[in-house]
């Protein structure tokens, strides 16, 4: 029971603020924990490649439908990441464990939500694509068994986010890290069907992905129960409403900002699995991923500029929040754009050890890398600058960014260049449009400074008596 919760205690005075991370300090260990997850990516992406096309394009309809059922688990992160920063920069270390116990509970409630509406929406859902009976049954099958595991993959996903937020980056690291070590063999035996398993396929990435996220969930609860991390683990007084009311309020929009993008993604890919087929799909599901290490870096970025922007906020720091946004972008320019010049120029072998003997889906795949990394630049724009707008708790603007770039330019683009019977790279070539526009948006927001007050401190804690709480807002 925490003391400060005794109705008729004064207000006991907060310790300074403590001087946030270093930039690097949180974007190189989330930068390496990304970098494992995608090294297991690749991992299950050669090994889905020597099942065809059809294995490689289940997958990308797989994981483009996992990421859309995962949109709420989104909304609860950014308010986590959110107001836990804010917290802990503001040295108010028992706010931050509560609205971190408050978030789990939220996200865990929503992950079990999805779950059955994952499992049996699983063949419509796929079916929407318009790829081939074969390709859809086993994107079915990918999506169902995903589903699963979504109380899982809530854990890691909102208990690291907060961990991060809190400044422990290399907590996350180091279980993520155990959470690939086991997901690679049980990729091998489950895709495969090796010592005694079944032979399951585009199915078995599911259900490697599954069990190994559900250990390392298990791992953290256990480290965090038992106070092993900075953050500590608090049973009481963490359900407040008003606790619930902020992590709405800032969540919501981002949540909308996923379920716009993977719509606006379904659309797109759509258009490509009707009017240019499963190898189109293919192409560009593989060209992407060859951009993964790229995504992995702007997203440490991202992870950073989110987690500083907050804690000097938290520090009544603005100038320290704004200091850490440009750092971020200037640095995840210069590591994304070396990464997409690295690919540029070994594109082709890439697409081959990737895809074999196929040489019109190499072909494809090496145009849609070109693409991809002539839009590094744009991309770390979007990671490091969204990542601080959503830090500060500003959801909002970035939701209104993400509708029209890639709804009012890109979608609408594609659409044009395949109505007019373009060839798919002009297809692919719509996302530079989508990120000119999303990008010049986002930096105007920045440079406006209005995402600095968003986030208005409440009046009373707990730790303050009713007496004073009603005085206060009478003043």
């Amino acid at each position: 029971m925490v003391a400060e919760e005794t109705s008729g205690a004064a207000p006991r005075p907060r310790a300074q603020p403590r001087q946030p991370p270093s930039l690097f300090a949180l974007a190189f260990p989330s930068i390496l924990a990304n970098l494992l997850y995608s090294a297991v990516a690749i991992v299950q992406l050669r090994f889905v490649g020597t099942l065809g096309p059809e294995a490689l394009a289940a997958i990308g309809v797989g994981q483009r439908v996992f990421f859309a059922l995962q949109a709420v688990l989104m909304a609860v992160s950014a308010g986590t990441t959110a107001l836990v920063a804010r917290a802990w920069g503001g040295d108010d270390r028992i706010e931050a464990s509560r609205v971190t116990m408050a978030s789990l509970a939220a996200g865990g409630v929503f992950a079990l939500a999805v779950t059955v509406p994952g499992i049996l929406a699983a063949g419509p859902v796929a079916s929407i694509f318009g790829l081939d009976t074969h390709t859809t049954e086993l994107a079915a099958s990918n999506i169902r068994w995903m589903s699963l595991f979504n109380l899982a993959f809530a854990v890691n996903f909102i208990l690291g986010a907060a961990l991060r937020a809190a400044g422990d980056a290399w907590s996350p690291l180091w279980i993520g890290a155990g959470v690939n070590v086991i997901n690679i063999p049980l990729l091998y035996v489950f895709v495969f069907g090796h010592y005694g398993f079944p032979q399951m396929g585009v199915a078995g990435a599911a259900v490697a992905g599954g069990i190994s996220f559900t250990i390392g969930g298990a791992v953290m609860i256990a480290i965090w129960r038992g106070q092993g991390f900075r953050l500590k683990y608090v049973a009481s007084s963490w359900f407040r409403r008003e606790r619930f009311e902020r992590l709405l309020n800032i969540g919501y929009p981002a949540g909308v900002e996923v379920i716009v993008f993977q719509c606006g993604y379904f659309v797109f890919l759509m258009l490509i699995g009707h009017f240019y087929g499963t190898v189109a799909f293919a192409a560009y599901n593989v060209g992407s991923s060859l951009l993964m290490v790229c995504f992995v870096v702007g997203f440490g970025f991202s992870i950073a500029g989110s987690t500083l922007a907050g804690q000097h906020l938290g520090a009544h720091d603005p100038d320290g929040a704004v200091r850490s946004g440009w750092r971020s972008a200037a640095y995840a320019t210069a590591s994304m754009g070396a990464i997409g010049l690295a690919v540029v120029i070994y594109a082709r072998e890439l697409a081959t050890f990737f895809l074999g003997d196929e040489p019109e889906t190499i072909d494809l795949t090496v145009k849609m890398a070109y693409i991809m990394a002539s839009m590094t630049p744009l991309l770390a724009i979007e990671f490091a600058i969204g990542g601080a707008l959503r830090g500060a708790g500003d959801t909002r603007f970035p939701l209104i960014a993400t509708m029209v770039g890639l709804i009012g330019a890109r979608c609408l683009l594609a659409a044009v260049f395949t109505y007019l019977e373009w060839p798919v790279v002009w297809v692919y070539a719509a996302m530079i449009v989508e990120f000119l526009v999303k990008g010049a948006m986002l930096i105007a927001r920045f440079m406006s400074g209005r995402w600095k007050t968003v986030i208005v401190e409440p009046v009373a804690r707990e730790n303050v008596r009713p007496q004073a709480v009603e005085t206060a807002r009478r003043a």
